[in-house]
This record gives C-alpha cells, sequence and structure tokens, in this order.
C-alpha cells in the first residue's frame, strides 16, 4: 500500500509541473491572449485580441486580430512565409495568410463567433524549412 501513496505522490507532482509549465507559455491581459512557444530554435510569441479591444473594425467582417513575431537568436526574423488556421469549437476553420509587417512582425484577422476554446495551428517557412506551432485561444466573452 505504501508503495501505491508514494506513485501516487509521485504521479500528482509530476501533473503539477507539467501543467505549471503550459501555464506560464500562455497568458490573458484583459482581451489580449499571450502565447509563446519555442519550435525548432525559433522563438514564436502570439497575441490574440479583439478588434474592438482596439477600438476597430474591419470592413470584411473580421473580429479579432493574431499578432505573431519569431525570434532566433534573439533577434526578430524577417522574410518569412506564413499561415494560421483558426478552428472553431464547431470545427469550423479559416486558414489565413499572416501578413508581413515591419521590423519582423506579421498579422492576420479572422472572425471570432462561437465562445469556447478556439484551436490555433502557425505554419512558417524560413530558410531552415516548416515550423508549426499550435495552441488554445480561450475566448468565453461574446
Amino acid at each position: 500500500m505504501e508503495v501505491v501513496v508514494k506513485y501516487f505522490k509521485m504521479l500528482t507532482m509530476l501533473m503539477v509541473l507539467l501543467l505549471a509549465g503550459s501555464a506560464v507559455a500562455m497568458d490573458m491581459k484583459g482581451e489580449t491572449f499571450s502565447h509563446k512557444a519555442t519550435v525548432d530554435g525559433v522563438m514564436a510569441e502570439f497575441e490574440v485580441m479583439s478588434l474592438a479591444s482596439m477600438n476597430m473594425t474591419d470592413p470584411d467582417g473580421n473580429t479579432h486580430h493574431i499578432m505573431a513575431v519569431f525570434k532566433k537568436d534573439g533577434k526578430n526574423m524577417t522574410g518569412l512565409v506564413g499561415k494560421v488556421k483558426v478552428i472553431s469549437p464547431s470545427k469550423k476553420s479559416q486558414v489565413l495568410n499572416l501578413d508581413s509587417y515591419p521590423g519582423g512582425n506579421y498579422a492576420a484577422k479572422f472572425v471570432v463567433d462561437e465562445m469556447g476554446d478556439w484551436g490555433v495551428i502557425c505554419q512558417f517557412k524560413d530558410e531552415a524549412g516548416v515550423h508549426t506551432v499550435k495552441f488554445w485561444y480561450p475566448y468565453h466573452k461574446m
């Protein structure tokens, strides 16, 4: 019985560490959601926010903005080509090109029309190849 208790405690500690590590990579400040991940030596930083929170509207009906910065050796990477796929809780998807802006910033706009967790998949290509980052955007405010 004592072995089972030790095993359970060790398993619980591992779960806490795993969850704590994931939480560090995500942050929700007001209406802005941030996510950071490292893939293949590239630090990818994302911010998702509503256009309304920036006092903006979009003539195409988009409601949200995703911004991305990719860094290698601490410097913003430029000249990347990328796409973002956002998947609603009901499994509808939108595929967006990441537009390039000065200074190594990339962005796209999309429509959020459901509450819940949205899947975000970003693929970007540099001289080393294609890289993929996946995360969840929790949208719980309409």
